[in-house]
Protein backbone atom coordinates (compact mmCIF):
# COMPACT_ATOMS: atom_id res chain seq x y z
CA UNK A 1 0.00 0.00 0.00
CA UNK A 2 1.39 3.23 -0.96
CA UNK A 3 2.26 6.29 1.87
CA UNK A 4 -1.11 8.01 2.65
CA UNK A 5 1.05 11.32 2.25
CA UNK A 6 0.87 10.25 -1.63
CA UNK A 7 -1.48 12.57 -3.16
CA UNK A 8 -4.75 11.64 -4.91
CA UNK A 9 -3.22 13.15 -8.17
CA UNK A 10 0.50 11.91 -7.55
CA UNK A 11 -0.90 8.40 -7.29
CA UNK A 12 -3.13 8.55 -10.55
CA UNK A 13 0.01 9.51 -12.52
CA UNK A 14 2.23 6.89 -11.12
CA UNK A 15 -0.67 4.65 -12.17
CA UNK A 16 -1.21 5.72 -15.60
CA UNK A 17 3.24 4.73 -15.95
CA UNK A 18 2.60 1.37 -14.46
CA UNK A 19 -0.70 1.07 -17.02
CA UNK A 20 2.11 1.87 -19.55
CA UNK A 21 4.83 -0.49 -18.65
CA UNK A 22 1.99 -3.34 -18.42
CA UNK A 23 1.11 -2.45 -22.02
CA UNK A 24 4.95 -3.44 -22.93
CA UNK A 25 4.21 -6.79 -21.44
CA UNK A 26 1.08 -7.46 -22.92
CA UNK A 27 1.87 -7.47 -25.93
CA UNK A 28 4.42 -9.39 -28.31
CA UNK A 29 5.83 -6.29 -30.19
CA UNK A 30 6.28 -4.25 -26.30
CA UNK A 31 9.14 -3.16 -25.24
CA UNK A 32 10.32 -1.05 -22.32
CA UNK A 33 13.60 0.92 -21.63
CA UNK A 34 13.79 2.60 -18.11
CA UNK A 35 16.69 4.28 -16.11
CA UNK A 36 17.68 7.54 -15.00
CA UNK A 37 14.04 8.61 -14.34
CA UNK A 38 12.76 8.41 -17.82
CA UNK A 39 9.97 5.06 -18.58
CA UNK A 40 9.47 4.37 -22.09
CA UNK A 41 7.00 2.13 -23.06
CA UNK A 42 6.63 0.73 -26.42
CA UNK A 43 3.26 -1.01 -27.00
CA UNK A 44 1.96 -4.05 -29.26
CA UNK A 45 1.20 -1.24 -32.34
CA UNK A 46 2.79 1.38 -34.23
CA UNK A 47 0.52 4.11 -32.96
CA UNK A 48 1.74 6.85 -31.01
CA UNK A 49 -1.12 7.53 -29.24
CA UNK A 50 -2.15 5.27 -26.60
CA UNK A 51 0.32 2.69 -27.44
CA UNK A 52 4.02 4.46 -27.29
CA UNK A 53 4.80 6.43 -24.48
CA UNK A 54 6.99 8.36 -22.66
CA UNK A 55 6.88 9.25 -19.34
CA UNK A 56 9.30 10.26 -16.59
CA UNK A 57 9.22 8.87 -13.13
CA UNK A 58 11.48 11.57 -11.67
CA UNK A 59 11.25 14.98 -11.98
CA UNK A 60 14.77 15.68 -11.62
CA UNK A 61 14.80 14.44 -14.78
CA UNK A 62 14.60 17.76 -17.11
CA UNK A 63 12.19 17.89 -20.29
CA UNK A 64 14.69 18.45 -22.58
CA UNK A 65 16.50 15.07 -21.72
CA UNK A 66 13.28 13.03 -21.55
CA UNK A 67 12.34 14.29 -24.96
CA UNK A 68 16.05 13.04 -26.63
CA UNK A 69 15.77 10.00 -24.56
CA UNK A 70 12.21 9.33 -25.89
CA UNK A 71 13.87 10.35 -29.38
CA UNK A 72 16.62 8.29 -29.70
CA UNK A 73 14.71 5.20 -27.87
CA UNK A 74 11.59 5.42 -30.28
CA UNK A 75 13.72 5.66 -33.42
CA UNK A 76 15.59 2.37 -32.84
CA UNK A 77 11.97 1.02 -33.40
CA UNK A 78 10.63 3.31 -36.20
CA UNK A 79 7.81 4.49 -34.18
CA UNK A 80 6.66 7.70 -32.94
CA UNK A 81 5.12 8.55 -29.32
CA UNK A 82 2.83 10.60 -27.54
CA UNK A 83 4.14 12.65 -24.11
CA UNK A 84 1.41 13.53 -21.59
CA UNK A 85 1.98 16.69 -19.79
CA UNK A 86 -0.42 17.60 -16.63
CA UNK A 87 -1.90 21.06 -16.25
CA UNK A 88 -0.68 20.99 -12.58
CA UNK A 89 2.37 22.96 -13.35
CA UNK A 90 4.62 19.91 -12.31
CA UNK A 91 4.98 19.10 -16.40
CA UNK A 92 6.37 22.82 -17.91
CA UNK A 93 9.70 21.96 -18.35
CA UNK A 94 7.96 18.92 -20.46
CA UNK A 95 6.06 20.89 -22.30
CA UNK A 96 8.42 23.50 -23.18
CA UNK A 97 10.77 20.71 -23.83
CA UNK A 98 8.17 19.34 -26.48
CA UNK A 99 6.84 22.39 -28.01
CA UNK A 100 10.98 23.30 -28.61
CA UNK A 101 11.10 19.72 -30.47
CA UNK A 102 8.60 20.30 -32.42
CA UNK A 103 5.97 17.37 -30.85
CA UNK A 104 2.47 18.19 -31.87
CA UNK A 105 -0.38 18.74 -29.24
CA UNK A 106 -3.03 16.04 -30.04
CA UNK A 107 -6.55 16.66 -29.54
CA UNK A 108 -7.71 18.86 -26.74
CA UNK A 109 -6.77 18.35 -23.43
CA UNK A 110 -8.00 15.20 -21.40
CA UNK A 111 -9.60 15.35 -18.25
CA UNK A 112 -8.00 13.39 -15.49
CA UNK A 113 -10.97 11.96 -13.56
CA UNK A 114 -11.20 10.12 -9.99
CA UNK A 115 -13.77 8.60 -7.62
CA UNK A 116 -12.87 7.81 -3.98
CA UNK A 117 -15.70 5.16 -3.02
CA UNK A 118 -18.15 2.78 -5.17
CA UNK A 119 -20.25 3.93 -7.64
CA UNK A 120 -24.07 2.91 -7.11
CA UNK A 121 -25.30 0.02 -8.14
CA UNK A 122 -26.63 0.27 -11.96
CA UNK A 123 -29.84 -0.83 -12.48
CA UNK A 124 -28.76 -2.75 -15.98
CA UNK A 125 -30.17 -2.64 -19.29
CA UNK A 126 -32.56 -4.78 -20.86
CA UNK A 127 -31.56 -7.80 -22.15
CA UNK A 128 -28.15 -7.36 -21.22
CA UNK A 129 -25.87 -9.55 -18.86
CA UNK A 130 -22.29 -8.65 -17.21
CA UNK A 131 -19.49 -11.21 -16.64
CA UNK A 132 -15.83 -10.62 -15.08
CA UNK A 133 -13.71 -11.94 -18.18
CA UNK A 134 -11.72 -15.22 -16.96
CA UNK A 135 -10.22 -16.89 -20.58
CA UNK A 136 -9.33 -16.44 -23.77
CA UNK A 137 -12.32 -16.13 -25.56
CA UNK A 138 -13.79 -12.95 -23.63
CA UNK A 139 -10.42 -11.17 -23.53
CA UNK A 140 -11.26 -11.80 -27.51
CA UNK A 141 -14.61 -10.33 -26.39
CA UNK A 142 -13.08 -7.25 -25.27
CA UNK A 143 -10.87 -6.59 -28.14
CA UNK A 144 -13.14 -6.52 -30.51
CA UNK A 145 -15.69 -4.60 -29.08
CA UNK A 146 -13.12 -2.00 -27.97
CA UNK A 147 -11.64 -2.03 -32.25
CA UNK A 148 -14.76 -1.38 -33.21
CA UNK A 149 -16.10 1.39 -30.72
CA UNK A 150 -12.53 3.20 -30.78
CA UNK A 151 -12.68 2.81 -34.66
CA UNK A 152 -15.15 6.39 -34.09
CA UNK A 153 -12.15 8.27 -33.17
CA UNK A 154 -10.28 7.05 -36.16
CA UNK A 155 -8.31 4.23 -34.68
CA UNK A 156 -7.09 1.91 -36.87
CA UNK A 157 -8.90 -1.59 -36.43
CA UNK A 158 -5.27 -3.70 -35.77
CA UNK A 159 -4.31 -1.67 -32.69
CA UNK A 160 -6.23 -3.07 -30.40
CA UNK A 161 -5.32 -6.61 -31.31
CA UNK A 162 -1.85 -5.95 -31.25
CA UNK A 163 -1.75 -3.98 -27.99
CA UNK A 164 -3.38 -7.61 -26.50
CA UNK A 165 -1.52 -10.41 -28.57
CA UNK A 166 -0.33 -12.02 -25.25
CA UNK A 167 -3.45 -12.97 -23.99
CA UNK A 168 -2.19 -15.93 -21.71
CA UNK A 169 0.06 -12.61 -19.71
CA UNK A 170 -2.74 -10.03 -19.66
CA UNK A 171 -5.30 -12.58 -17.99
CA UNK A 172 -2.71 -13.68 -15.62
CA UNK A 173 -1.97 -10.45 -14.50
CA UNK A 174 -3.22 -9.43 -10.97
CA UNK A 175 -3.52 -5.65 -11.55
CA UNK A 176 -5.87 -5.98 -14.70
CA UNK A 177 -9.35 -6.84 -14.32
CA UNK A 178 -12.21 -7.06 -17.52
CA UNK A 179 -15.68 -7.11 -17.85
CA UNK A 180 -17.45 -7.39 -20.71
CA UNK A 181 -21.37 -6.78 -21.58
CA UNK A 182 -23.34 -9.09 -23.85
CA UNK A 183 -26.41 -8.92 -25.75
CA UNK A 184 -27.66 -12.66 -26.36
CA UNK A 185 -24.50 -14.03 -26.28
CA UNK A 186 -23.53 -10.91 -28.71
CA UNK A 187 -20.53 -8.57 -26.90
CA UNK A 188 -21.66 -5.11 -27.15
CA UNK A 189 -19.44 -3.29 -24.68
CA UNK A 190 -16.16 -3.42 -22.89
CA UNK A 191 -14.07 -1.98 -19.88
CA UNK A 192 -10.94 -2.96 -17.69
CA UNK A 193 -9.37 -1.57 -14.81
CA UNK A 194 -5.85 -1.56 -13.76
CA UNK A 195 -4.71 -1.33 -9.78
CA UNK A 196 -1.31 0.00 -8.66
CA UNK A 197 0.04 1.55 -5.28
CA UNK A 198 -3.29 0.39 -3.68
CA UNK A 199 -5.38 2.27 -6.34
CA UNK A 200 -6.65 2.01 -9.57
CA UNK A 201 -7.63 3.53 -13.11
CA UNK A 202 -10.28 2.85 -15.87
CA UNK A 203 -8.98 1.93 -19.40
CA UNK A 204 -10.51 0.97 -22.22
CA UNK A 205 -14.19 1.30 -22.14
CA UNK A 206 -15.97 1.47 -25.11
CA UNK A 207 -19.57 0.22 -26.58
CA UNK A 208 -20.32 -0.71 -29.93
CA UNK A 209 -21.51 1.95 -32.28
CA UNK A 210 -24.39 0.52 -32.79
CA UNK A 211 -25.35 0.05 -29.68
CA UNK A 212 -24.85 3.34 -27.93
CA UNK A 213 -27.28 5.60 -25.79
CA UNK A 214 -28.92 3.00 -24.03
CA UNK A 215 -26.37 3.20 -21.08
CA UNK A 216 -24.26 0.52 -21.45
CA UNK A 217 -21.16 2.85 -21.42
CA UNK A 218 -22.23 3.22 -17.56
CA UNK A 219 -23.28 0.16 -17.18
CA UNK A 220 -19.83 -1.12 -17.85
CA UNK A 221 -17.91 2.06 -15.69
CA UNK A 222 -19.86 1.37 -12.95
CA UNK A 223 -19.08 -2.82 -13.15
CA UNK A 224 -15.39 -1.91 -13.52
CA UNK A 225 -14.91 0.70 -11.03
CA UNK A 226 -16.80 -1.87 -8.27
CA UNK A 227 -14.82 -4.42 -9.09
CA UNK A 228 -11.87 -2.29 -8.43
CA UNK A 229 -12.74 -1.09 -5.42
CA UNK A 230 -13.57 -5.22 -4.10
CA UNK A 231 -10.36 -5.59 -4.73
CA UNK A 232 -9.32 -3.01 -2.45
CA UNK A 233 -8.51 0.17 -4.59
CA UNK A 234 -9.05 3.25 -2.51
CA UNK A 235 -9.70 4.93 -5.65
CA UNK A 236 -9.88 4.75 -9.49
CA UNK A 237 -9.22 7.39 -11.78
CA UNK A 238 -9.08 7.80 -15.77
CA UNK A 239 -8.40 9.39 -18.25
CA UNK A 240 -11.67 10.71 -20.13
CA UNK A 241 -12.82 10.60 -24.11
CA UNK A 242 -14.98 13.26 -25.07
CA UNK A 243 -18.05 10.90 -25.22
CA UNK A 244 -16.98 9.45 -22.11
CA UNK A 245 -16.87 12.67 -19.98
CA UNK A 246 -20.49 13.27 -19.54
CA UNK A 247 -20.92 9.72 -18.76
CA UNK A 248 -18.25 9.55 -15.83
CA UNK A 249 -19.40 13.05 -14.53
CA UNK A 250 -22.67 11.83 -13.96
CA UNK A 251 -21.77 8.97 -12.15
CA UNK A 252 -19.59 11.08 -9.40
CA UNK A 253 -16.28 10.79 -11.50
CA UNK A 254 -14.52 14.20 -10.61
CA UNK A 255 -12.12 16.31 -12.61
CA UNK A 256 -8.39 16.61 -11.03
CA UNK A 257 -6.35 18.05 -13.52
CA UNK A 258 -5.79 18.05 -17.45
CA UNK A 259 -3.48 16.02 -19.58
CA UNK A 260 -2.24 17.52 -22.88
CA UNK A 261 -0.31 14.82 -25.70
CA UNK A 262 2.74 15.62 -27.26
CA UNK A 263 2.67 13.62 -29.81
CA UNK A 264 6.06 12.88 -32.22
CA UNK A 265 4.79 11.20 -34.88
CA UNK A 266 6.93 8.86 -36.73
CA UNK A 267 8.59 9.21 -40.15
CA UNK A 268 7.13 8.08 -43.23
CA UNK A 269 7.78 4.73 -44.30
CA UNK A 270 6.14 3.34 -46.84
CA UNK A 271 2.69 3.41 -44.34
Amino acid sequence: MASPRVSEAALGHRNLIEFGRALTRWASKGALEESGGAVLCAGGSWLPVVANSAYRSDDSLRGPELVARADAFFATLARGYGVKVRSTGADDDVRRACEGAGLEPFGQPVPEMLVRAPLPEHPGVDGVDVRVVVDESGVDDFVRVNAEAYGTYGMPAEVLPELFDEVRTFLEDPAAHVVVASREDRPVAAAMTFASDGVASLQWVGTLPAERGVGLGALVTTEATNLAFDYGASSCSLQASPMGEPIYRALGYETLYHYTEFVRWPRPSGR
